[in-house]
C-alpha cells in the first residue's frame, strides 16, 4: 500500500522524498574539503536538487565535525559538554596510569616514554545535521537515512571538535592534580559510522607550521563560503523560475 501511494504521490512529503531517492551507498564523508563531500553527495543522490544537495553535505559535515562522545554510556555534545567530559576522563586517567609501572632510565639508555592511550567513542550528531536543514522535513529525513545506512568520515584531527579539544586539554587542571604519565586520547567513529584519518605518513609526522596551519583553515572557511553562495544562488533562481 506504502509503495501504490509511492508512486501515485500521496505519501507526505518527507516519506515520499524516500521514495523519490533511494539510499544508493554507503557515503565516504570528505571533512577537509566540502568540495568533495558535495561530490559523493551528488553521484549517490544524482536527483537531489544542486541547493539541496549542498544543504545535505553541509548537514554531513555538521554531523562528523560536531560528532557526539561516548563514555561509559553517557554522550557529550562538544563544546558545551567539554568540562563534564575532562572530569570523567581525569578519573580513569588516574586509575590507568596508577597500574602501569612507568619505564626503566639509566644513564646510559635512556627509553622514551610511552603515553598512556585511552579511547573515546564517538556517534554522529543528528541533532547537528538537522539544525542546518531547519523546516526542510524531506531533507532531514534523508538524513536521518544516510546515517543509518552508515557513514565513513574521512579527516584530519583537527576536523573533529572533540579530537581538537581533548588534545589540548589540561589534565592537570582537570583533574586537580598532576599525571605522572604523558595522557593521549583518541576520539574514534563507532555506532554505525567509521573514521579514516587522512593526511598521516609512515614515518614521523613534522610538525605544521603556523602559517600552514593558518592558510589550512582559510581554505575550509573559503570552501564553506563558497557552499552558502552556492546554495543562496540556486534558491534565488529556483525562486525567479517559479
Amino acid at each position: 500500500m506504502r509503495l501504490k501511494a509511492a508512486l501515485e504521490g500521496k505519501l507526505p512529503n518527507s516519506e515520499q522524498y524516500y521514495f523519490a531517492h533511494p539510499p544508493f551507498r554507503m557515503i565516504t564523508v570528505q571533512l577537509t574539503k566540502l568540495e568533495v563531500a558535495l561530490e559523493q553527495v551528488r553521484k549517490s543522490y544524482p536527483k537531489l536538487k544542486p541547493a539541496d544537495a549542498a544543504l545535505v553535505t553541509t548537514a554531513l559535515v555538521c554531523t562528523g565535525r560536531q560528532a557526539l562522545a561516548v563514555y561509559e554510556g553517557e554522550k557529550y555534545e562538544w563544546p558545551t559538554d567539554n568540562e563534564s567530559l575532562t572530569k570523567a576522563l581525569s578519573v580513569q586517567l588516574k586509575e590507568v596510569q596508577g597500574t602501569i609501572e612507568p619505564p626503566k632510565k639509566s644513564a646510559k639508555n635512556v627509553v622514551e616514554e610511552e603515553p598512556i592511550q585511552v579511547t573515546v567513542g564517538l556517534v554522529s550528531n543528528l541533532a547537528a545535521g538537522e539544525s542546518v536543514l531547519k523546516s526542510r522535513d524531506d531533507l532531514k529525513t534523508l538524513l536521518s537515512d544516510i546515517l543509518q545506512e552508515g557513514v565513513e568520515y574521512a579527516y584530519q584531527t583537527t576536523d573533529i571538535g572533540w579530537q581538537w579539544a581533548l588534545d589540548r586539554t589540561n589534565w592537570k587542571t582537570a583533574g586537580g592534580e598532576e599525571l605522572s604519565r604523558r595522557i593521549k586520547i583518541k576520539a574514534a567513529f563507532t555506532e554505525g559510522a567509521s573514521g579514516v584519518e587522512i593526511g598521516l605518513t609512515a614515518g614521523k609526522k613534522k610538525a605544521k607550521s603556523t602559517k600552514a596551519t593558518i592558510k589550512n583553515l582559510d581554505k575550509s572557511i573559503e570552501s564553506e563560503t563558497r557552499l552558502e553562495n552556492d546554495i543562496d544562488s540556486d534558491s534565488d533562481s529556483e525562486d525567479k523560475s517559479e
